[in-house]
């Protein structure tokens, strides 16, 4: 046993390394740069969690994922690793303070890329020893990428600044173009690449279509009368997965069920990722909230109640099936009109193509230059949701308007800027609805499902392990796998989820 596998022996308890981790981690102990790519559930964390433990000096892992930063820190405090802290928007002023007073004690710090902008943390930084500098999701730095995000276009600068560490970038859903968009932009890096098939060969995929909502909950009733198995079913609705939940749990005494989304507070939140990683939840009805770096390797069905706005973010929700490697099933339902709740989310990603003009207006009546930014003047008068504002924000910082991080120059808002905000939104408009088209031609293929679906992101697809998908014979019929109902004995869990699950039945409990 080398130096790496004695390592991953004492510090994760696991025998072998997956599929690109070694030698990942090898380049990185190395201080070679490297660009990955890895499916969802093959164990990307690992790639710096590991290092974290081996280094000299500060991994700091930069994420957009917020429920993805909490897990990660909960599992790797149960493993006794302690020198790991997030900071994010989660955490309070007093509780940031207390963390940048200890700033150098710990190993593993996760930030956001907005919060990584803010003055004070840059100085925080600054003043330690940052040995890799890691970049999840890293497909966010791309204009073309699924989920751009506009502040990770600055962590150019940022590693500049924090001494050029070595850089690790990840993304598990990147097409070619994609790929070298990210690598472009850091064009003063030379990365080893590591680039792997993000298919999974061990789930199988199949296309439901049905006539209506009540078609949909009678195929998830009739479904698992049959089967229990670990499952996620995904809603682009908060109040359908709540509804599904409820529905659910009424028909089934013997599961413990849950909704999951973002209204929950952060205590029920992690509750429920717990109570689920433990089998304790056996169903959970979730918005795209849930599944972001929560490590269950037994989830073996993944259902889709509702699409999401493109492919990457179908195979990320996917990817959460089977990271045991065992067979597992996604499911998508589908019904005449599906189309329209992803296309009202996209139309509501992007603000208002006259936003200029009531911010004009608005600044207008204060008689100033400039005016300052205020959290409430975004969301109260402007009618704003923070990703509508991330989009402004960042036309606003790239042509000037912005002063400081928080202060707009109404005088540079002019006719012709007003012209490019326009046509940038619309630009963007498109390229998401050809997204959510190309979403949509794969529901309609008459071809393998799995080819189809990992085409734009690898030149060859690996042949199904178990079975392949409903264009290739599949039905769910002929899946078989052992159920699993864990019954509890102990009421402690049960009685830390009553606020939860209300009224739902949990354990065979009738919290209602």
């Amino acid at each position: 046993m080398d130096k790496l596998e004695t390592a991953l022996q004492k510090y994760f308890d696991y025998d072998s390394f997956r599929l690109g981790q070694r030698e990942i981690i090898e380049d990185i102990l190395a201080k070679k740069h490297v660009f990955a790519t890895l499916p969802t559930g093959s164990g990307k964390s690992l790639c710096y969690q590991l290092p974290a433990y081996m280094l000299d000096g500060v991994v700091l892992v930069v994420t957009p994922l917020l429920s993805l930063m909490e897990d990660q820190i909960r599992q790797l405090k149960k493993r006794g690793f302690k020198q790991v802290v997030a900071i994010n928007s989660f955490k309070t002023a007093s509780e940031r303070a207390l963390i940048f007073n200890d700033l150098s004690t710990y190993k593993l710090i996760y930030l956001s890329p907005e919060m990584l902008q803010k003055k004070i943390i840059k100085q925080k930084l600054s003043q330690l020893t940052i040995a890799l500098f890691v970049i999840d999701e890293a497909h966010c730095i791309s204009q073309w990428g699924h989920e751009f995000r506009p502040d990770y276009l600055k962590l150019n600068e940022i590693i500049d600044q924090l001494g050029q560490p070595t850089v690790l970038a990840l993304t598990a859903t990147a097409t070619s173009d994609v790929q070298q968009d990210i690598v472009n932009h850091f064009d003063t890096i030379q990365f080893n690449k590591h680039i792997y098939p993000v298919d999974r060969d061990n789930i199988a995929f199949m296309v439901q279509n049905v006539n209506n909502r009540v078609d949909k909950d009678k195929f998830l009733i009739d479904l698992f009368t049959k089967l229990t198995v670990p499952t996620i079913i995904y809603f682009s609705s908060k109040k359908e997965s709540e509804r599904v939940a409820l529905l659910l749990s009424e028909k089934f005494n013997q599961l413990s069920i849950a909704f999951y989304h973002g209204d929950l507070d952060t205590n029920e939140r992690l509750l429920i990722q717990e109570q689920f990683i433990e089998d304790q939840i056996n169903i959970i009805c979730s918005t795209s909230a849930f599944g972001m770096g929560v490590d269950k390797q037994n989830v073996r069905l993944v259902i889709h109640y509702h699409l999401p706005t493109q492919i990457e973010s179908f195979i990320q929700e996917v990817g959460r099936a089977g990271r045991d490697q065992l067979e597992s099933v996604s499911i998508a339902l589908i019904a005449p009109g599906d189309k329209q709740l992803p296309l009202k989310l996209i139309l509501n990603e992007l603000p208002p193509v006259d936003i200029l003009e009531l911010i004009t207006t608005h600044m207008n009546q204060t008689n100033q230059e400039w005016i300052q930014i205020v959290p409430s003047m975004i969301t109260d008068i402007w009618g704003l949701n923070e990703t509508q504002w991330r989009f402004i924000k960042n036309f606003f910082e790239e042509t000037g308007i912005l002063i400081d991080e928080d202060k707009i120059n109404i005088k540079k808002i002019t006719p012709m800027l007003r012209r490019d905000f326009i046509r940038k939104v619309e630009e963007r408009n498109r390229y998401k609805l050809r997204k959510l088209n190309e979403l949509f031609e794969w529901i309609d293929t008459k071809d393998c499902r799995r080819e189809q679906l990992f085409k734009d992101f690898q030149t060859s697809v690996r042949s199904a392990k178990y079975h392949c998908c409903d264009r290739c014979g599949f039905e769910v019929e002929q899946w078989s796998p052992e159920s699993v109902v864990r019954k509890q004995t102990a009421s402690s869990w049960s009685d830390q989820l009553k606020s939860v699950l209300l009224p739902f039945k949990v354990g065979g409990i009738d919290n209602g």
